[in-house]
């Protein structure tokens, strides 16, 4: 059964006011300690905007997630015996929790001194389209394409 009320909107974040910011931020948290992964995201902000003098931080921010965030990814589907990957489009919302997942992954891995470097070094390598972030949305898009001879089995 739904919910009566919907769902609540997460708000804006009070420096950029910025929804997709917000969101970030709940992204990066661990353990409900929202006070640090605000921390690590201005942080990595604020790298961003000292080494990309001139460069808003939050439109770097933006294109790179728009750099990160996945069109189309490959779903299983099992059609008789066999389990087909069918290419299908990736909505809005998965799209950015996507994107979110894969860049704080990413950053995580990354070699660097903290969390906030790392962050803004991967941010700041997905706008300019290369990072490991990246790397991960071409290989989901590349199979979709070699998976395309499937896309009659939708669902």
């Amino acid at each position: 059964m739904p919910k009566k009320g919907g769902y609540k909107r997460i708000g804006v974040d009070f420096r950029y006011g910025d929804e997709s910011v917000a969101r970030f931020i709940n992204a990066v948290m661990l353990d409900g300690k929202k006070a640090v992964a605000t921390k690590i995201v201005y942080d990595a902000f604020a790298i961003i905007a000292e080494k990309m003098t001139g460069e808003d931080p939050l439109e770097v921010y933006r294109k790179a997630m728009s750099h990160i965030a996945p069109v189309v990814e490959v779903r299983s589907k099992r059609v008789g015996g066999a389990t087909y990957q069918i290419p299908m489009e990736v909505k809005a919302s998965r799209r950015g929790a996507l994107a979110f997942r894969w860049l704080k992954l990413y950053a995580a891995k990354r070699g660097g001194k903290s969390m906030a470097e790392k962050l803004a070094a991967e941010l700041m390598d997905a706008a300019n389209e290369q990072g490991a972030s990246v790397k991960k949305r071409d290989e989901v898009h590349r199979m979709a394409d070699a998976n395309k001879a499937f896309a009659h089995f939708r669902f």
